[in-house]
């Protein structure tokens, strides 16, 4: 619903009148490529992809940014540079379902999300479509996203305790046999990610919990990727335990 870019199926004469084009930025623009002024910025965001994400790591190198201005933070007269710009392509913001009823003028985002998501703090981005195997990652740096990737917040639960879970052989086999496959490839939407069975810190396992953030902590620190492979692998082991499964049942999860 919204555009992030021209594309050929949404440019129109209007827009090839005024000098737009295919690939032009409509929501999604090149980084400080709007010379905005400083009280602006704020309405403009780190945008990440599927590409900035892997197992653990979080890769805060982006080029992209996503103009995020909604009916609730935001008036016209806020925003004099980003409206200019947005006016330009107000002949397909006019069109959108929002728009036509009233509800929402051209210059809004048509879906914009709970923002608390991608605000600084613990979080965990799910890529939605893995080949392979499934990529949960860390991150408590300002970070918005798309549909590609599913954000969780959680106070419930550690999160560098929740993300070792997730990135498990264990949970891989789960999700392989439980969730959501095209192929050989995870497709990891919110049935699937809302139904992984995650087992809670109590008085029994907190050793091993601890354990467990405590490598986390090595790999989001660690610069060699063997080094980092081993440590997952100390990370499966205590997963098991947790999990307390017996030897037959880790052997086939390993075999998998």
């Amino acid at each position: 619903p919204n555009p992030d870019f021209i594309s050929s199926r949404n440019i129109n004469n209007k827009l090839i009148s005024n000098g737009i084009k295919v690939g032009d930025g409509v929501f999604v623009i090149e980084k400080d490529s709007l010379n905005v002024m400083q009280s602006e910025n704020k309405y403009l965001k780190p945008l990440y992809e599927v590409e900035h994400c892997d197992k653990f790591l979080f890769n805060p190198n982006t080029n992209k940014q996503i103009i995020y201005t909604t009916k609730k933070n935001c008036e016209i007269i806020d925003i004099p540079t980003i409206s200019k710009h947005l006016e330009k392509f107000r002949s397909i913001m006019d069109n959108r379902r929002e728009n036509l009823s009233g509800r929402l003028q051209f210059f809004h985002l048509h879906w914009a999300r709970d923002e608390n998501f991608f605000k600084h703090g613990k979080k965990i981005l799910s890529v939605r479509k893995c080949v392979n195997t499934p990529i949960f990652t860390y991150t408590e740096l300002e970070a918005y996203v798309m549909l590609s990737l599913n954000v969780i917040k959680t106070q419930r639960i550690d999160m560098k305790y929740l993300v070792g879970i997730l990135n498990s052989k264990l949970i891989a086999f789960w999700l392989k046999n439980k969730g959501k496959m095209q192929g050989t490839n995870y497709q990891i939407d919110k049935e699937p990610l809302m139904n992984i069975p995650i087992a809670e810190i109590t008085p029994k396992n907190q050793n091993l919990a601890d354990k467990i953030i405590n490598l986390v902590d090595k790999i989001l620190n660690e610069t060699d990727e063997n080094e980092r492979a081993k440590l997952s692998g100390e990370i499966d082991k205590l997963v098991y335990q947790i999990y307390d499964l017996n030897a037959d049942e880790i052997a086939l999860i390993e075999k998998a």
